[in-house]
């Protein structure tokens, strides 16, 4: 393979089965690392997403977790381990997505998208953080637009990526000088073929846009490449990936 930045490494990404997740994982893997998957109801796209990074020649694992447990995370990290013997990435990629006018926003689904975005990110960097401090690893956590950008249709959502964002930067401080904590903002990212609503919402997007065109999964991967192995110097940032969408 051209690009061998992470030979020998190891990294684990959560909601890696799918969409966004699994593009990470793909390039984490192309560059050379064993790289583990988190997911929880999607199993069928969980099995096929390892057998594509053992294509590669790299290790795979796909292990069922659900995030916002304190268990289940800490299992996902032991079999994690038990398959690869060290930890050097972790990639916080685990959301979910809900739109809710503020004021019908229920509690129920108030909390569960903290429990997903804001939660699961701290029990997993919480499990994880001796194991990175020994090998002088690095966290990556895939923030959106919306936490820099308020979307009032999806206050809950932007309320919990904006807090994933301010974690960031308190991991990065409380973290170092061993590991590095960075986090990456999508805009507009298309992932698969969209029909309907989905199609008509991606052309206004793609108009919006500066570069004219949507995301897509793989302009979050390469960013998340970059911060997995550029400058070590690099901490607490947050890196909008969005076509220049979030200027307007």
């Amino acid at each position: 393979m051209p690009n061998q930045a992470l030979s020998g490494k190891s990294a684990l990404v959560t909601g890696g089965a799918r969409r966004i997740g699994r593009a990470i994982a793909l390039a984490l893997a192309r560059a050379g690392a064993d790289v583990a998957i988190t997911y929880r109801t999607s199993e069928a796209e969980a099995a096929q997403t390892a057998g594509e990074l053992s294509t590669l020649g790299m290790r795979a694992a796909a292990i069922p977790c659900d995030v916002r447990s304190e268990i289940s995370v800490r299992r996902a990290m032991g079999e994690t381990l038990a398959a690869f013997g060290r930890l050097d990435l972790l990639i916080n990629n685990a959301a979910i997505f809900l739109s809710s006018p503020l004021e019908k926003i229920a509690l129920e689904e108030w909390d569960a998208i903290f429990e997903t975005n804001a939660r699961g990110p701290f029990l997993f960097a919480r499990e994880a953080i001796p194991h990175l401090r020994a090998s002088r690893g690095r966290i990556v956590n895939v923030g959106s637009l919306g936490g820099l950008h308020a979307w009032p249709g999806h206050a809950h959502y932007c309320s919990s990526k904006a807090a994933l964002h301010m974690l960031t930067q308190a991991m990065a401080r409380a973290f170092a000088p061993e590991v590095t904590v960075n986090c990456v903002a999508p805009g507009s990212i298309v992932t698969g073929a969209p029909v309907g609503d989905d199609l008509e919402r991606a052309a206004r997007f793609a108009e919006k846009t500066p570069m004219k065109r949507n995301g897509a999964p793989e302009d979050v991967a390469q960013a998340v490449l970059f911060f997995a192995t550029g400058p070590s110097f690099i901490t607490g940032q947050i890196l909008a990936v969005d076509g220049g969408l979030g200027l307007i």
